[in-house]
């Protein structure tokens, strides 16, 4: 560790220190690589946010601790007709002001998610009708059926609709908004916790909503969130005692956390897929030395791409082996035909033959995006990326950026701002469709919040028809075949380059037993300290 990063590590390490000598015995204090800039549940569609936040806020249905879903702020639910689902709300439940849930909070909160702005905005369809039947019950009301419309919700927190015309928080904060708004400093949830304190990037304080509608599983009074980058600092704070928790334990580091005695690696695979995407949108790329054409159009270029990454070296010399290569862009524990599909084989001969053959003999330069602080190793994989592309000849400039200044470029508004780029999915449905919808989805249609999450602009109109019929189609085994050909046409597209799901890899204080979800959201109301 160079001097520098010493005398950092130890600023971290004091101020965590001050921090831990107040508390009590059922304070938990938890690192995370990555920052919690905002608290406006609908400016980032990301799961560490997500986790964050969903110890403030409720939805109005839930994952239980399998990823099964279960009534929340929704005691139950049920389809009258096959376009119309009724919810009937929780009666008693309060906000964390007093303020009393009812059924205008849930349809303000529907008109909110989708409104500009927001990042979930694909949680619900833009022509569904959400409908007040009376204070405790809510229609939505669907052009076509939707069997699976509530697979999302588990990550559409339900707010106040008072509290939000009364702080002037009615529009939702964008990600890439300069000025931060009151909901995204603020919170008013219905959850197990509240935020006392929240200062962006630096440490945000969770106290015991102790008027929580639910029975606690927990025994925790307050969390203390900081965020630290360095991984050798992280891992010291662990091993230290001065935290009790933090996400991810780096690779190489899981052993020597796993030998120490006050410490242990909580390990498990995890559902999101790990990526990589080409603009295929632009007639002219945005960052590159290519000018009046987009080599990413030629779908011989996206195979030589393809075709260069070395999937199993990723695995083994970034990864530790803590990885599994992906064929498909969802992994094999979310849709059992994953088998049926070969990856296509790691070559750079072929590929700089194929870039050749698409006019490209030299290669050409590219601008590559890569978040430093959100997936485990991702600037290394990156790195990786890199050098593979170098041994067929592309010069890639790696821009590597913490996540807040990642997603609030590749997400900017009048169409994402990336030529090249690594990403993770998590498909929040636990389900294919969710992959084809919001990752695959052609975006030509602005009435049709499809593709999302699509920063690649890839489209073929047959995986949209398909995903359409996915959407309703209730026979699993006609909906796996659909889903199977779906795939196979993007395969054959080379649309993305899948790359591996990682594993799961929490430290944790032996004095602390943590619930772990392969979707990789803490959930602190299910956390006991001795």
């Amino acid at each position: 560790m160079s001097v520098r990063h010493a005398l950092r590590a130890a600023t971290i390490l004091a101020t965590l220190a001050l921090a831990s000598m107040p508390a009590s015995a059922q304070t938990i204090r938890y690192a995370n690589q990555g920052v919690l800039n905002s608290l406006d549940p609908y400016t980032l569609n990301e799961s560490t946010t997500h986790g964050h936040l969903s110890n403030v806020y409720d939805a109005l249905i839930a994952r239980d601790k399998d990823l099964k879903i279960i009534p929340a702020l929704a005691e139950s639910w049920e389809t009258p007709e096959p376009t119309r689902w009724r919810f009937h709300l929780r009666k008693g439940v309060k906000f964390h002001n007093g303020d009393p849930f009812t059924a205008d909070d849930v349809v303000f909160s529907a008109t909110r998610v989708r409104a500009k702005g927001s990042n979930l905005q694909a949680y619900i369809a833009a022509d569904t009708k959400v409908v007040k039947v009376d204070d405790y019950t809510v229609d939505f009301i669907l052009s076509s059926p939707n069997p699976i419309l509530h697979a999302l919700w588990h990550n559409w927190f339900i707010m106040d609709k008072k509290w939000a015309e009364a702080n002037n928080v009615v529009e939702p904060t964008p990600v890439a908004a300069t000025t931060p708004s009151y909901a995204s400093l603020n919170t008013n949830g219905t959850g197990a916790f509240t935020v006392e304190s929240h200062q962006p990037g630096v440490k945000t304080v969770f106290k015991v909503n102790p008027n929580w509608w639910q029975k606690p599983q927990h025994n925790i009074k307050e969390i203390i969130f900081t965020p630290i980058a360095s991984d050798a600092t992280r891992v010291a704070a662990l091993l230290s005692g001065e935290v009790d928790v933090i996400e991810p334990v780096p690779t190489q580091d899981i052993a020597r956390v796993d030998s120490s005695p006050n410490a242990q690696v909580l390990k498990a695979p995890e559902i999101r897929t790990i990526f990589l995407g080409m603009d295929q949108a632009r007639d002219e790329l945005l960052y590159s030395n290519v000018k009046g054409k987009n080599p990413f159009k030629d779908v011989r270029v996206r195979e030589a791409f393809f075709r260069a990454i070395d999937v199993e070296l990723i695995k083994t010399r970034v990864m530790r082996g803590l990885s599994t290569p992906s064929t498909l862009m969802i992994s094999p524990l979310l849709y059992k035909l994953s088998g049926d599909f070969t990856r296509p084989k790691y070559d750079p001969d072929a590929a700089k033959k194929l870039l050749t053959e698409a006019g490209y003999p030299d290669g050409f330069e590219v601008t590559m995006d890569c978040p430093n602080d959100r997936y485990v190793n991702d600037a290394a994989i990156c790195q990786a990326v890199v050098g593979m592309l170098a041994r067929i000849g592309v010069k890639v400039n790696l821009l590597a950026q913490p996540k807040a200044q990642y997603f609030a470029k590749v997400l900017k508004p009048g169409g994402y701002q990336t030529s090249f780029y690594l990403l993770g999915w998590t498909p929040g449905t636990s389900d294919a469709h969710n992959v084809l919808d919001q990752i695959m989805g052609c975006r030509d249609d602005p009435k049709v919040p499809r593709g999302e999450a699509n920063l690649s602009g890839y489209c073929n109109k047959k995986v949209d028809e398909l995903a359409a019929k996915i959407l309703v189609e209730p026979d699993t085994t006609k909906r796996d075949l659909m889903i199977k050909e779906a795939f196979d046409i993007a395969l054959k597209d080379f649309g993305y380059i899948p790359l591996h799901q990682q594993n799961l890899a929490w430290g944790v204080s032996k004095k602390v037993k943590l619930v772990q979800r392969a979707d990789n959201e803490i959930m602190f109301y299910w956390a006991t300290m001795d």
